[in-house]
């Protein structure tokens, strides 16, 4: 496992690819989050091979990329980014990055449980199919608060055991999860149910803790805390599974965080962010 940035996720706005590269490599963290359409702007401007030495000079990796499919739009806009896509996926194999990941919202106000069951499945299939053809891993996130899923007229996925069953019905072989140690927690689930899953059904891991004094039905998606902040969610034993289970992947803080979002300067909130990842480290026994 490796600590991955994403910058957007601390609250870094217009952070562009070489300056995410440093920003990492100044603060600590082993890899990044990749927009492989500014992957792709940057390689017809300045080459594939400018971009592959950003990261190698560094030192650091490129963790995963953003599935820019917008599948949750209308038929044509769809379907255009569908065509795109394997442009896209090869354009990540190039340069090492074989993990793309969507978040799946937890209900809907239009689809009952089976009408929207059959609708994921055929905008995630094709998707996931040109992603295996070109050697990337799709990783899926449930959303687990009440607070996101009791808004919406019919309920859908929001638990692991039911993200996993998408992925097994999609059957193109390279779907997993987008584990969240949040939406775990908030989806009413625990470090325990890891035990149902392997290391090879988690494409990327986001970590983060929780605000202290809610109960769990009253939290809410983006009011959360750095790792081991408060020591709400299980985060040790969270990574002891993930250790033991042989993931080696990246682990992103993702903490929508009123604190580290008021901090102007970039490398001060890498740092901070750092900081907390080491005490995760740490704490799951992992150095």
């Amino acid at each position: 496992m490796y600590k991955n940035l994403s910058p957007g996720a601390i609250g870094i706005r217009n952070c562009s690819l070489e300056q995410a590269i440093a920003l990492a490599a100044q603060s600590g963290f082993g890899g990044i989050d990749v927009s492989i359409q500014e992957v792709a702007a940057l390689a017809t401007d300045r080459g594939l091979e400018y971009v592959k030495a950003l990261f190698s000079s560094a030192g650091v990796l490129p963790g995963q990329w953003n599935m820019p499919v917008r599948w949750q739009a209308d038929e044509e806009t769809w379907r255009q980014d569908l065509a795109m896509l394997p442009q896209h996926a090869a354009l990540a194999k190039t340069i090492g990055c074989t993990r793309s990941t969507t978040w799946c919202p937890p209900g809907s106000d239009e689809r009952d449980y089976a009408e929207n069951l059959a609708w994921h499945l055929a905008r995630f299939r094709p998707i996931a199919q040109i992603l295996a053809d070109n050697g990337s891993s799709f990783g899926i996130e449930f959303i687990g608060p009440k607070t996101s899923r009791s808004r919406r007229k019919y309920e859908f996925i929001y638990t692991l055991e039911g993200m996993m069953d998408l992925a097994s019905q999609i059957g193109t072989g390279n779907v997993g999860l987008l584990l969240d140690a949040w939406h775990l927690y908030t989806s009413g689930g625990s470090v325990e149910d890891l035990d149902q899953i392997s290391a090879e059904d988690i494409v990327t891991v986001h970590v983060n803790d929780a605000p202290e004094g809610l109960a769990l039905e009253e939290q809410v998606d983006n009011d959360r805390r750095l790792p081991m902040e408060t020591g709400v969610i299980d985060l040790p034993g969270f990574m002891g599974k993930l250790s033991a289970m042989g993931y080696d992947g990246p682990v992103t803080p993702e903490p929508f965080s009123k604190r580290i979002n008021a901090i102007d300067d970039p490398v001060e909130a890498a740092r901070l962010a750092a900081v907390y990842m080491d005490k995760l480290w740490k704490a799951g026994g992992l150095g």
